[in-house]
């Protein structure tokens, strides 16, 4: 059988893709900046909550991050209706899978940024009478976010790149468009190469920043 390239082809198909992107970006934009901000909240309930609380928060981003992606978004679509007795659409399915893989790994970040805060700063801000929740505002999370930031765009990536696997629950991804354009014109070399460019040159940029942003940080605290 011989196989005849058409690149082409692709012109005609490119709206379709185009809209499978936005979806793409939608869900994956919406898993990254809710996952980051749970992560936050995971890694300072594991440094700082009483032990329970720890406990539970650390079994939860240790599970996360041992199961891989694709069973949990299959377990939030299949096993969620069963158990909760609520329909879960793609979409939701596929936000929030995402968005715990994104928290159990942005924890991680989170918990070694707060390493490097100075025990002087806790000390100082407990000799200053500043209640909890204010130092965490104004003392741990900027300094976390800024030490933070190159693994944070790391995940962030990562999870974009995750983001693939959602056209498993029947989600109209850019993956799941491009799957049926590949199935309806026998032309699946030239649209998952397509596929695949519109992931890299996304992702790429995005990579050369972690590098850049790290510098800078570096340079700033004088690393």
């Amino acid at each position: 059988m011989t196989y005849t390239f058409d690149f082409s082809m692709l012109w005609k198909f490119l709206p379709v893709v185009g809209s499978g992107l936005l979806v793409t970006l939608q869900v994956a934009l919406a898993a990254i900046v809710v996952g980051a901000v749970v992560g936050f909240f995971l890694a300072y309930i594991r440094n700082y909550g009483p032990f329970i609380f720890a406990a539970m928060a650390t079994t939860v981003v240790e599970f996360l991050r041992g199961v891989p992606v694709l069973i949990q978004l299959f377990w939030v679509f299949f096993c969620f209706p069963v158990i909760f007795g609520v329909e879960t659409s793609p979409f939701f399915s596929a936000f929030f899978a995402l968005m715990m893989y994104m928290a159990a790994i942005c924890s991680e970040s989170f918990r070694s940024a707060f390493a490097t805060i100075e025990k002087e700063q806790w000390d100082a801000s407990v000799a200053l009478g500043i209640p909890g929740r204010v130092m965490m505002l104004y003392v741990i999370l900027p300094q976390s976010l800024l030490r933070a930031a190159p693994t944070l765009l790391s995940n962030a990536v990562s999870v974009f790149k995750e983001s693939a696997i959602v056209s498993a629950v029947g989600m109209v991804d850019m993956m799941f468009v491009g799957r049926n354009i590949s199935s309806a014109t026998g032309h699946p070399i030239e649209v998952l190469t397509l596929i695949a460019l519109i992931y890299f040159i996304i992702a790429f940029p995005l990579t050369q920043a972690v590098s850049m942003v790290e510098a800078r940080i570096l340079y700033r605290l004088k690393l």
